[in-house]
């Protein structure tokens, strides 16, 4: 009788749990007859082990049955990333959405971080730290974490954090979804005294530190950065003496020199706090690996030999013992 009632007493997910598979059923048709211009590549044996073993683990937490199931049915979703940090919403906030799917899809990237951020990493951010997500240029802001004990995201609690941490993998429960919206760019613009980004001024900094042929590169190619990233408050740019690109075709020196930048100022000391994590470029769905690699960091296999070679509030410039190739980020 016990068991009836409690059957019973859940009816009311039916409809939802319908309604979630026929949306996932009309996302996977929509992406086999009409893929996107940035096809999401299918995640390798251990990204699949790892949905599996997160998924496991959400299941026998409780309360987040609907990120369980996609971390089974659709891992490309959160682990398009070498490194993911997941923020699962609690079932009982995300059974009262009601969205298309191509908006379903966008906001569940945008509860994934391209980073391994266990609560002990996020604890020490500070307000107004901004966290690129797999949704686009959307990002998330921390909005408190004064306490060492709690965390707000978008002003959403961390209600459930440490839910899964293996490998490359984190994943936090939050109790609403995160709304999207300029937090993150407000916040740290109104923290750090930061405005938009001066390419004018980074293009001469860099004809000044020895940077020349890169210099020349990003000018080229400046006037569809400004208008792809209009809004744009901080940027990290790598670059190395020698830029062999400028005599290439117009549109593939853009993409190299977008694979230079970050859409974020990180100085030397933040890129090492951040450490064995992937961080976005300005070229649509590319992300830098950074990683330890004695006696520098690098970004893929890419050793940075001349850190902070100039900063200031909007952006910072590292030094780099060799471009960066496009291989180096679709190999």
């Amino acid at each position: 009788m016990a068991a009836a009632e409690s059957s019973c007493s859940h009816w009311w997910h039916a409809p939802f749990y319908l309604a979630m598979c026929c949306t996932l059923a009309f996302m996977a048709i929509s992406t086999a007859r009409y893929p996107s211009s940035n096809p999401l590549p299918p995640p390798h044996a251990l990204a699949l082990a790892l949905a599996l073993n997160a998924s496991l683990a959400l299941r026998l937490h409780g309360g987040f049955h609907i990120t369980a199931t996609l971390l089974r049915i659709s891992p490309e979703l959160f682990l398009s990333s070498p490194h993911t940090t997941l923020f699962a919403i609690q079932d009982s906030a995300i059974s009262l959405l009601s969205l298309p799917p191509s908006t379903m899809r966008h906001l569940l990237r945008y509860h994934a971080v391209p980073a391994t951020l266990p609560m002990s990493v996020l604890l020490k951010k500070p307000p107004g730290f901004c966290l690129q997500t797999l949704a686009a240029d959307d990002t998330l802001a921390i909005t408190n974490s004064t306490n060492y004990t709690s965390l707000t995201i978008n002003h959403v609690l961390v209600s459930h954090p440490d839910m899964f941490l293996h490998g490359p993998l984190a994943v936090h429960g939050v109790s609403a979804p995160f709304e999207a919206a300029a937090a993150c760019r407000a916040l740290s613009t109104a923290l750090a005294g930061k405005g938009a980004v001066e390419w004018k001024g980074i293009i001469r900094v860099l004809s000044s530190n020895g940077f020349v042929s890169f210099a020349i590169g990003l000018k080229a190619v400046v006037d569809g950065i400004l208008r792809d990233y209009a809004n744009l408050s901080s940027v990290t740019v790598l670059a190395a003496g020698d830029f062999e690109f400028l005599s290439s075709p117009s549109p593939f020196l853009d993409r190299v020199v977008r694979l230079h930048i970050l859409r974020q100022r990180y100085s030397y000391v933040e890129l090492r706090a951040v450490g064995n994590s992937s961080l976005t470029t300005l070229l649509p769905a590319s992300h830098l690996q950074i990683a330890n690699m004695s006696p520098n960091l690098a970004v893929n296999g890419v050793q940075i030999t001349r850190p902070d070679v100039f900063s200031s509030n909007n952006f910072v410039l590292h030094g780099i013992s060799r471009s960066l190739y496009l291989d180096d980020f679709f190999h």
